[in-house]
């Protein structure tokens, strides 16, 4: 593409300005709208090649310090995101390196791409509207998942009522979609643990009744990530706060021991990873020892029968052991 670049010479202020205006003039229901996308394409990989380089060009520092300072200052990322699914399929991958590549740059310590983004966060508003749009929520993930990166946009995402709409796309009938919007679930709420530690004590109580829906999902492949995700949560110890109250919720006991119970063995394993932390806690609520002490011969019964051995995980089979002798410890329900 390096011909491409010579033939055409632009500053990076003119490649900019002429691809807000290309973008701005896209109609797919135009028939001009093949030319506006090409002009549009042409231009994002002149871009790139300012920022990257090619065979023969080797990337300038200030070609690039003029280009990102022209991005910024004519909101051209805020465009290409509005504007997203109306470009072709190699351009949308073209704006996706070029975020990338914009959050990666730094002036001394700071991220000018990230401070853009906060002070712009429109742009992180469509990202997440556009996480279940078919065409582009793919893209839009990927991008949004190097923002996160930054604690600073993971909080303003995690704060942002938009956030809630991921228990929803989640369980997107498209698969890709809902796999998709797990991975960046996941990574919200699992990259910066303290930040994240704060969110689950300030929002302890809505965001367990959300994931407790996707655990009772009928969607087998939503209940095993979600679990998982839980699992995870779980097992870092910076969400002291979320464990004690989660593990003294009643309601959550009840739904692990569904889980147990259920007929896929995988869907036993992932309960079980939480259950036993119910067991192990060392200082229980009266509320979960009853229903613990009501429940201890099913229990004993259950656990005596659960066979892990073909999983080739001896610290499961360990642990196995160890609650079942725990629940045997348990005082025996008082008979009349």
């Amino acid at each position: 593409m390096s011909f491409l670049f010579k033939r055409n010479p632009r500053t990076p202020q003119e490649l900019i300005k002429n691809l807000n205006e290309s973008i701005e003039k896209i109609d797919l229901s135009n028939d001009n709208h093949r030319k506006y996308q090409d002009e549009c394409s042409k231009y994002l990989k002149q871009i790139k090649i300012i920022l990257h380089g090619d065979d023969e060009i080797e990337p300038q520092p200030d070609q690039i310090t003029l280009l990102a300072q022209e991005i910024y200052q004519t909101d051209c990322l805020y465009y290409l995101t509005k504007y997203l699914s109306n470009l072709d399929f190699d351009s949308r991958k073209d704006v996706a390196i070029l975020f990338s590549t914009l959050l990666r740059r730094k002036i001394s310590n700071k991220s000018p791409t990230v401070d853009y983004l906060i002070s712009k966060n429109e742009i992180l508003i469509l990202l997440m509207k556009n996480q279940e749009v078919q065409e582009i929520g793919l893209i839009c993930g990927s991008i949004l998942r190097d923002c996160i990166k930054f604690e600073i946009i993971n909080d303003f995402i995690l704060n942002n009522k938009y956030f809630w709409n991921y228990f929803n796309y989640v369980q997107n009938e498209i698969f890709e979609i809902a796999t998709d919007s797990f991975t960046t679930l996941h990574d919200l709420l699992t990259i910066h643990k303290k930040l994240v530690s704060e969110f689950l004590a300030d929002n302890y109580d809505y965001f367990t009744k959300n994931i407790n829906k996707l655990i009772q999902s009928k969607n087998y492949v939503t209940k095993r990530q979600s679990i998982r995700l839980l699992s995870e949560i779980v097992l870092t110890r910076s969400n002291q706060f979320f464990l004690n109250k989660y593990f003294d919720d009643t309601i959550n006991l009840k739904l692990i021991m569904m889980l147990l119970s259920d007929k896929s063995k995988n869907l036993q394993i992932e309960g079980f990873h939480i259950f036993k932390f119910f067991i192990a806690k060392p200082k229980k609520s009266q509320k979960i020892l009853d229903i613990l002490i009501k429940n201890k011969d099913n229990f004993i019964e259950f656990f005596e029968k659960f066979d892990l051995s073909s999983f080739n995980d001896s610290n499961s089979i360990d642990e196995k052991d160890y609650i079942l002798n725990e629940i045997k410890k348990l005082p025996d329900i008082e008979r009349l």
